[in-house]
């Protein structure tokens, strides 16, 4: 008997259903897998078919020419009825009551999947491998395109296939498959950090930056100490700047004797393999001295003494 394309015909089998999902039958299990439920009169034309076992078909919607596979777990359906899980009709773009194609297939074992969550919570599973391999055991094939559904912990998980090994198609029943994972759908790789922006303003063209000018070298400018032991008197301590004024005004002012000696010392020059220490030594007794010229500018007195050098008395060698 012929009905809109219901009857057998030819050596293997071929039938068009309408497809309803699995709510429309208490058979809830069905939506963790890819397995459908088909007529009895499926089961009898199969049974007189040379077929490799286990059963796998093709799914096919002739409108928008969409194909996926899929295993059978029972033969109740009514009569001109298939009823697959919802996630393979979506894949299929296929409404309740809508047309499918059914044939029969033989598809390669998998030696390689690769799969891809829509969102990244999948990642967030403790053990998503185990989760995997015990979900994918309801399975009977995967084909590249489709997306199937993951149910744990009362949540749905999508994961696409994007590719299969060594067939767009493959059979993952009693196989060794390698399994890969692609990024999420929604994930987003974290953004590097910016370059640091300088604070300062740029130079102008052809105007070199400005360099900081390098400290100076001050010389003498730490705590003095006292060869004795003894230590210094409190007091302001003195000016760098103040000695070599001091010993400039003490020059100054003794330069007409040093002026006078080296007169002296030309008149009188000494006797040559003789050592003479101090030119006042060879100055003649009777050379008028100029008081006012010889005077020394002494720096008012304090309570403090200061440390004056070379202000003691000269003595000669010679006695």
């Amino acid at each position: 008997m012929f009905f809109d394309g219901y009857g057998y015909h030819g050596t293997s089998f071929e039938q068009t259903y309408r497809c309803y999902p699995a709510s429309f039958i208490d058979k809830a299990q069905i939506e963790n897998g890819d397995k459908v439920i088909m007529p009895p009169s499926a089961l009898d034309r199969l049974a007189s078919l040379h077929i490799d076992y286990p059963m796998l078909f093709e799914l096919r919607n002739a409108a928008t020419e969409r194909v996926s596979h899929c295993g059978v777990l029972e033969f109740i359906a009514e009569e001109g009825m298939i009823y697959m899980p919802y996630w393979m009709m979506e894949n299929l773009l296929l409404q309740e009551g809508d047309f499918v194609r059914v044939k029969n297939v033989t598809l390669p074992k998998g030696t390689y999947v690769k799969l891809q969550p829509h969102t990244k919570d999948f990642l967030d599973i403790s053990n998503p491998k185990a989760i995997l391999e015990t979900t994918l055991r309801n399975f009977s094939c995967l084909s590249t395109g489709d997306s199937i559904m993951v149910a744990y912990n009362n949540k749905k998980y999508y994961i696409d296939i994007i590719e299969a090994k060594p067939s767009h198609a493959i059979s993952i029943i009693e196989t060794d498959c390698e399994v890969d994972f692609a990024p999420p759908l929604d994930y987003k790789e974290p953004e590097r950090p910016s370059a640091p922006v300088s604070t300062g303003k740029a130079p102008a063209e052809g105007q070199e930056p400005s360099e900081e000018p390098e400290p100076k070298f001050n010389p003498f400018t730490g705590v003095g100490r006292r060869l004795d032991g003894k230590g210094l008197k409190t007091g302001s301590p003195p000016v760098p700047s103040s000695a070599p004024q001091d010993r400039r005004g003490s020059a100054s002012a003794g330069g007409t004797g040093a002026a006078s000696s080296s007169s002296s010392q030309t008149a009188k020059a000494p006797t040559q393999g003789k050592l003479v220490f101090g030119s006042n030594a060879n100055r003649t007794k009777d050379a008028p001295k100029d008081a006012s010229k010889d005077a020394k500018v002494e720096p008012p007195k304090s309570d403090d003494p200061k440390f004056q050098p070379f202000s003691g008395k000269k003595y000669s060698l010679r006695g």
